[in-house]
């Protein structure tokens, strides 16, 4: 039976995500809560966490590696963050020592670019970064989609640059508050990739990545002219909005000379692959889930010399 060599946390905004995880990364146990950022108040941070590992059975002296919000300003303790170009394995380098804690617990720092033109930050994505490509990984353009999608290049094992589309907030911003809330209803159909709609609407977004606004407001006079319901006016919204944000992605960092990674879980792992392969760059698709474990696993080996039985 594979024993722990270490805990592992994705902790964000919403959510928790904790592994128990062998030398090797094999999973030995895992929990997953509401408990992200939001919902943990200043101070309960150690008291949650050792939770979860006290329900995995976690060892008093388990290490743990931890990566997202955990490590924000207004998280347990800020990790600052390290600054583009930044080479994955200095990351993991820079992880912060949680004070007070009965084990070893490190908090993975974030990236920042600071480019006066184009100023951007992330955390957690580096993690899955490095679960993608390891820590010396070579050239990749990394899309990895969410809430805030982010849009990485990779230069020999280095973060180079990235950019944050907020297209999954403004789907649900759209969907919730706007007057599109009446065109796809209280609770927004879940969309396929290969709805006619929404391939459709996604060509009319690659096309127009500049016009999305007016283009937004034909979704509602659809729905009062051409009698557009309310599940394909949500397939409508989400093609239009992944669309122009693939096609802005394809302008800033070209794509033609690098591999494409798409890092995603469930069905937005679909639309996404559509939307790339309609715009000529079709992707290499690789679990979120599992890239945010390799990195992990990575980063643990890293900051507590863990033997990963490969004698390296």
């Amino acid at each position: 039976m594979t024993q722990p060599a270490f805990a592992a946390v994705d902790w964000g905004t919403t959510r928790l995500r904790a592994w128990l995880l062998g030398a090797e990364g094999a999973v030995v146990a895992e929990r997953r809560s509401d408990e992200g950022l939001l919902a943990v108040e200043r101070g309960r941070f150690a008291e949650v966490l050792e939770g979860h590992l006290a329900a995995m059975g976690a060892a008093p002296s388990l290490p743990v590696v931890i990566c997202g919000m955990a490590g924000s300003r207004q998280g347990w303790v800020e990790a600052p963050y390290v600054a583009t170009p930044a080479r994955l394995a200095d990351i993991f380098a820079a992880a912060i020592a949680v004070p007070g804690t009965s084990r070893d617990v490190r908090i993975l720092p974030g990236v920042a670019q600071k480019d006066h033109a184009r100023p951007d930050v992330m955390r957690g994505e580096e993690t899955q970064l490095a679960g993608v490509v390891g820590l010396r990984g070579g050239d990749a353009i990394v899309c990895m989609p969410g809430t805030h999608s982010k849009w990485v290049e990779l230069k020999d094992g280095a973060i180079a640059r990235f950019s944050t589309w907020m297209t999954g907030e403004l789907f649900s911003v759209l969907a919730q508050h706007s007057i599109l809330r009446h065109a796809v209803g209280a609770e927004p159909a879940h969309v396929a990739a290969d709805d006619p709609v929404f391939g459709a609407w996604l060509d009319d977004g690659l096309a127009n990545p500049g016009d999305a606004t007016s283009r937004l407001f034909r979704i509602r006079a659809a729905t009062l002219l051409a009698d557009l319901r309310p599940a394909a006016a949500a397939a409508a919204l989400s093609g239009l909005l992944i669309g122009s944000e693939v096609a802005s992605a394809k302008s800033q960092f070209g794509m033609a000379h690098a591999r494409t990674i798409l890092v995603a879980s469930g069905p937005i792992g679909g639309l996404y692959a559509e939307a790339l392969k309609r715009a000529g760059y079709p992707a290499t698709s690789v679990d979120a889930e599992t890239t945010v474990r390799r990195g992990l696993l990575e980063a643990a080996r890293s900051n507590f010399a863990i033997d990963a039985g490969d004698k390296r």
